[in-house]
């Protein structure tokens, strides 16, 4: 149902956000599923409007940009060793994410559905506890099966 890319980093730790989003940036251009504008365009969108989402239990970090700097669809799931502090999206103070979630979609009306889908889905304190948990090699798959497998009559989380 979706041909996102997942990449899947735990056991890394950031100084903060800015160390954070840098490496994201320069991770999806290694990997070639962003252009080279997008590290750049990735913190400034950040600084703008920053993504960090306090949830019941945990914080977490929703990076993105525009999808003019994606070359294809992909998803970074990282798991620091240490919470990131993040600017939260609807306060002017921190939260420390303890999971930042990249996405890259190829067709902004595609980052909406998934960004609903997504944080829908980290509502459900069990669904968020499993991926703090998981080991790493386990990630993508639970989060695949959480994010992108529904009911044929409910699927709409793509990132395409």
């Amino acid at each position: 149902m979706h041909n996102c890319e997942i990449f899947v980093k735990t056991g890394i730790s950031f100084a903060d956000h800015h160390e954070a989003l840098t490496h994201i940036g320069e991770r999806m251009v290694h990997e070639g599923v962003v252009e080279t504008s997008y590290p750049l365009a990735l913190i400034n969108r950040e600084a703008e409007f920053p993504t960090g989402i306090q949830l019941e239990h945990h914080a977490v970090a929703i990076p993105h940009c525009e999808a003019t700097h994606a070359r294809s669809p992909a998803i970074y799931l990282i798991r620091p060793d240490t919470a990131v502090e993040f600017f939260q999206a609807d306060d002017d103070g921190t939260i420390p994410a303890s999971l930042i979630i990249a996405l890259i979609v190829t067709h902004p009306s595609e980052q909406l559905k998934l960004l609903r889908q997504l944080f829908s889905k980290l509502q459900d304190s069990v669904f968020c506890e499993s991926l703090l948990a998981a080991p790493e090699a386990q990630l993508s798959t639970l989060f695949q099966q959480h994010i992108f497998i529904s009911p044929p009559e409910k699927q709409s989380a793509v990132c395409t």
